[in-house]
Parts: C-alpha cells; sequence; structure tokens
C-alpha cells in the first residue's frame, strides 16, 4: 500500500465564491482563467498519475470543486479515486483533502481553533483487512509566523491522539513547515524562536529520540517515528529554498506501524518523488506566475513542492 503527500501549489477554482488570492481571481488580469485552469490541473495529473498511491493527502487545495476537477483529469489519465474528502468547513483560502482508492470509515475535520490564522486538520479512519489505520492530515502556518503558531497545531493533533490512543495505527502526513529537525536549525532563526526553543514536530509530537533508521529504531514510549531517517540524508527533502533543501512535508509514524504486524511501514521505502520533469535547472519547478506589479500566470510548472511517498505492507 502506498500513502503519499503532496502539497499542490494553490488549486484554485474559477468560481467566484470564496476568498482567494488576488492573482487567484477568475478571468481577471493574472490571468487566472480556464485555460491556465487546465493546464494546471493536467500537469498537476501527471504528477499524481506518475505516483499512482493508494491514498495522496494534498494540500492547497482552494475546494470540493477545484478537489472534483482534479479528481476528474486523473480520471481521464486511467486513474480513478472512487473516495475523497476536503476540509471545508472553515473559509480559509486553501485547504486538506485527500484522494483514495480505499474507503474511508469516516472522515472529519480537526479544529485547530476558531481563528481563521489555522488550517483545520483532516483526519479520516480507514479499515485494512479489518484493520484501522488513522490518517491525519495536516498544514501548519508557515514560517511567515513564528513557531507558536506550529505549536498550536501541534498540540491540538496531539490531544486528538491521546483519546485515539499511541497504541493505534496512525499516521501523521502533510506539510508542518517544519524540518524533521527543526529543533536543531531551529536555534539559528532567532525571528520564530518565541517559544524557548521547543517545537511542535519535535517537542510536541516527540520526535526527538528517533533518529536511526527504521530498522533500527527502538520503542519510545508514545514517540512517533520520522520516517525521513529512513532516508538517506542527502534525500531528506521536499522543497528548495534560496538554493538550500528542507523537508517542509513529513510523514509520522506511531510505533505499531514498526512491529512488522498487520499493518507495517516497509523498511526504505520513504522518498521525495524527484523526477527529472519537476525540476527546471536547479530548481523545482513550480507553478509560474510572474513577479510584475499585475502578476501574471504563465501556463507552466507544477508545484514549489515534491511529493513524499511511503509503503507499507498489510498482512491479514
Amino acid at each position: 500500500m502506498k500513502i503519499a503527500t503532496y502539497n499542490v501549489e494553490n488549486l484554485f477554482d474559477l468560481e467566484k465564491n470564496g476568498y482567494k488570492y488576488k492573482e487567484y481571481k477568475a478571468n481577471g488580469k493574472s490571468l487566472w482563467n480556464k485555460k491556465n485552469y487546465k493546464i494546471k490541473l493536467e500537469n498537476l495529473s501527471r504528477v499524481i498519475k506518475d505516483i499512482d498511491a493508494d491514498i495522496i493527502a494534498l494540500q492547497e487545495i482552494h475546494s470540493l470543486k477545484a478537489l472534483k476537477d482534479l479528481r476528474f483529469a486523473l480520471k481521464q489519465k486511467g486513474l480513478y479515486y472512487q473516495y475523497y474528502s476536503i476540509a471545508d468547513k472553515k473559509d480559509t483560502a486553501i485547504k486538506v483533502a485527500f484522494l483514495s482508492k480505499i474507503p474511508f470509515v469516516y472522515s472529519k475535520e480537526l479544529a485547530v481553533t476558531s481563528s481563521y490564522k489555522y488550517r483545520n486538520i483532516l483526519e479520516s479512519k480507514f479499515k485494512i483487512n479489518n484493520k484501522d489505520l488513522y490518517l491525519f492530515i495536516n498544514h501548519w502556518k508557515s514560517k511567515a509566523g513564528p513557531e507558536s503558531m506550529r505549536i498550536v497545531s501541534a498540540k491540538a493533533l496531539r490531544k486528538r491522539v491521546e483519546t485515539i490512543g499511541y497504541d493505534k495505527n496512525i499516521i501523521l502526513l502533510g506539510d508542518f513547515n517544519s524540518h524533521y529537525e527543526e529543533h536543531i536549525k531551529f536555534k539559528r532563526k532567532r525571528e520564530h524562536n518565541d517559544t524557548n526553543g521547543k517545537t511542535g514536530i519535535n517537542h510536541v509530537l516527540k520526535t526527538l529520540k528517533q533518529n536511526q533508521k527504521a530498522s533500527e529504531v527502538k520503542y519510545v514510549k508514545n514517540n512517533f517515528y520520522n520516517l525521513w531517517y529512513d532516508a538517506n540524508e542527502k534525500d531528506r527533502y521536499s522543497y528548495i529554498y534560496k538554493g538550500k533543501k528542507e523537508s517542509l512535508d513529513n510523514i509520522l509514524i506511531s510505533q505499531s506501524l514498526l512491529n512488522k504486524k498487520d499493518i507495517s511501514y516497509v523498511n526504505n521505502s520513504i522518498t521525495n518523488f524527484d523526477k527529472e520533469y519537476l525540476f527546471k535547472k536547479k530548481r523545482i519547478f513550480r507553478w509560474q506566475v510572474s513577479r510584475a506589479r499585475i502578476p501574471k500566470h504563465k501556463g507552466k510548472g507544477y508545484s514549489d513542492h515534491l511529493a513524499v511517498l511511503a509503503k507499507f505492507r498489510v498482512t491479514n
């Protein structure tokens, strides 16, 4: 079973309803129109088709309409996702969602706070071979905000996990806007450090003591294991900022998914999706929008993030 996460970079529909960034107002001077929307859908569906995950978590989806349009573009390419869900109860500009070949038992939103500064987390439960699997799709506050804002999301997530139980099969994935060792990088970024050095991904979700390969990691009670540690260090990235590779997108798993029973992580399977066509020179070939006074869509590119994927073994 292949599970992936992909920040698709601002997939806005062409409807007039809902808050949108100025360059995504439909049929305006920025050229966000039917032609460019179709190109964006075509390009994203190429990537997702090539990944061919059983479940793919998505970030930066504007609406259910945009999700359905992406799903239809994939169907035209021969990849059919029968099941889907989006966290759209809060009218934020961009939301999290998923597409799945596997039916879900339920999918519901986990409210972080009532503030529109925080996007809701999407909690979904699957039953696979009569075994429960919980997915939590995240898109935490960007580095435009301090670490305290990401900690708010982390605490809401942790509180819900405590209710379900750490012994369950749980996957936390998405765009955390956090490096897998944020607590180390964080010390050099004073503008973000309003938490006395504590981070959401490492301290709240407890990924501090699990820095070995999956085949070597030892059980630490109530901790999550960040799958990036199971990849070669040079390959641990999904984003490039000013020439530096970053791992903003993460997949964290509960300890039960390491025990090789029922549902379990396949060692050495974590990877970014780094096909050659997703790069231009040494940069990720993101969706191209000019930087003019009135920004204009150029009708080429994919996303500013690479997808991240991992495989899981399911036994009877």
